[in-house]
């Protein structure tokens, strides 16, 4: 079991089965470090985990989704004409990008949450390239964003790790611009595999992916609540 803290919440990931105890040790570390949120994301659980959940007032949400394709993308779908974007600048963008991003996740548990703190701690990973980063603008101002990240797996593969419009902007194709864009921008590395994460309950977000050739290939259930400090 792993336990991360996600903004001012935790998450907690299970690669396997989990026992009991191994939930119950996971619990009480959150507890012990002043609880908080919990979202707790596990592949196919079972009948025990369901119970050690519900037990502990998780309750079951939206799926998370991993996606697929392969790079590139199919010809036709292109970048629009004269759609331009450009690279993050630290230091420089990080007070609009975090307005903008809490703008696009309002509703998101996790995302829209992001601080200036958690922005630079992301920063600071050593996988992240500024040049990855992409921001589109109108009229001077940020109204979306991909922010990419590559994998040194084996195959490797390009991942769109955050992806978010300005709801002020919704409604002009900058969603299926930017994941383009994005995809476009790691198939220039030489990757020739593609992957994002969205909650299942996303229909748009998983059509317009669909669209592009993507496809589901894993489902985490994920279960979320509230654990109180001990």
């Amino acid at each position: 079991m792993e336990i991360s803290r996600i903004n001012r919440g935790w998450v907690m990931r299970s690669h396997d089965h989990v026992s009991q105890a191994e939930f119950e040790t996971a619990i009480t570390s959150i507890k012990n470090d002043g609880g908080g949120s919990v979202r707790w994301f596990v592949c196919e659980p079972n009948i025990d985990e369901q119970r050690f959940a519900n037990a502990n007032g998780l309750q079951l949400d939206a799926p998370l989704l991993h996606m697929r394709c392969d790079l590139p993308l199919a010809p036709q779908h292109k970048v629009p004409d004269g759609f331009r974007t450009r690279a993050f600048r630290p230091g420089v963008d990080d007070e609009e990008w975090l307005s903008v991003n809490a703008r696009a996740f309002a509703e998101h548990p996790e995302q829209g949450d992001w601080s200036r703190e958690t922005l630079s701690a992301r920063l600071a990973e050593p996988w992240f390239d500024a040049a990855g980063f992409l921001l589109h603008e109108i009229d001077g101002r940020i109204a979306g964003y991909c922010w990419t990240k590559t994998h040194r797996t084996i195959p490797p593969s390009g991942e769109i790790y955050v992806i978010g419009v300005d709801p002020a902007h919704h409604g002009k194709g900058l969603g299926r611009a930017l994941t383009i864009a994005g995809f476009s921008r790691l198939a220039s590395l030489g990757l020739r595999n593609g992957m994002l994460y969205v909650a299942g309950n996303n229909s748009a977000a998983i059509a317009l992916y669909e669209s592009l050739g993507m496809r589901i290939v894993h489902r985490d259930e994920v279960f979320v609540g509230t654990v109180r400090a001990s």
